[in-house]
């Protein structure tokens, strides 16, 4: 229809959805049980006894970022895999010879990672909220940086998938880039508290806004601009996107 192949659009992105779908003890249990564990242990060691963040108990403002943390892995991860596992089984010529452009095709498998990040994060929030009360202060930033956090991780799983050439290089990204940007973002924080040349490096983070961003989405209170934090997940998947566009119109590690 158009210029737009929507059916084969479509078919990718379902078949990136239902490859998640069939082990979703994998990919989506899995997930909610060990963040789960991470809410149990921060509330056995500190409990009432932890110090408010923001004017808030610490458990209400540490769930945001659990949650955002758990839902960018596995976008990241559904991506990247996705990609790494076609090339080393030697079948991703079956995603490149249908005729699909290289946008529909980063559409297609953007898409399928952003959906497992947001079904995990819709499963794990209201788990975490049985044990711990939350508030919705303004719905809007919590779906904006939802879906902008995880097309930005989905992209970069695409891009680190098209890039590997094997798993080795994958867990390399995602233990030398993802998981350090992850915790280093104000996860289990305020960045208010750090000294002023650390704060300085966590407003570098593009995963501190997406933190920053979700969390006043239900708390109300952000360590960061909020309009500089739109702008930055808007500029960062902008540049991700082109950068996943060019690497498919190319051929980039995919075509002999």
């Amino acid at each position: 229809m158009g210029a737009v192949n929507w059916l084969g659009l479509w078919t990718l992105y379902v078949k990136e959805v239902r490859r998640f779908a069939k082990v979703a003890t994998q990919t989506i249990v899995a997930p909610l049980v060990t963040t789960l564990l991470f809410l149990a242990i921060f509330a056995l060691a500190f409990g009432a006894r932890a110090e408010a963040v923001a004017g808030v108990p610490f458990l209400e403002f540490l769930v945001p970022g659990l949650a955002v943390m758990v839902m960018v892995q596995n976008a990241f991860a559904n991506t990247a895999s996705s990609l790494v596992i076609s090339k080393v089984q030697g079948n991703v010529v079956d995603m490149l010879m249908p005729p699909l452009s290289p946008g529909e095709l980063a559409a297609a498998l953007a898409g399928g990672g952003m959906t497992r990040g947001i079904v995990v994060v819709a499963a794990v929030l209201p788990a975490m909220a049985i044990f711990v009360p939350l508030t919705i202060h303004h719905a809007g930033f919590i779906v904006f940086h939802a879906l902008a956090a995880s097309l930005m991780m989905s992209l970069l799983g695409l891009i680190g998938g098209i890039w590997a050439e094997k798993f080795d290089h994958m867990a390399a990204i995602t233990n030398f880039v993802v998981t350090p940007l992850s915790f280093l973002s104000g996860t289990f924080y305020s960045v208010e508290r750090l000294p002023p040349a650390w704060d300085f490096i966590a407003h570098l983070n593009p995963f501190f806004y997406m933190i920053d961003g979700f969390r006043y989405g239900f708390i109300g209170h952000a360590d960061g601009s909020l309009v500089g934090g739109v702008l930055v997940m808007l500029g960062v998947n902008a540049a991700l996107c082109w950068v996943a566009h060019r690497m498919l119109a190319r051929g980039y590690k995919l075509k002999a």
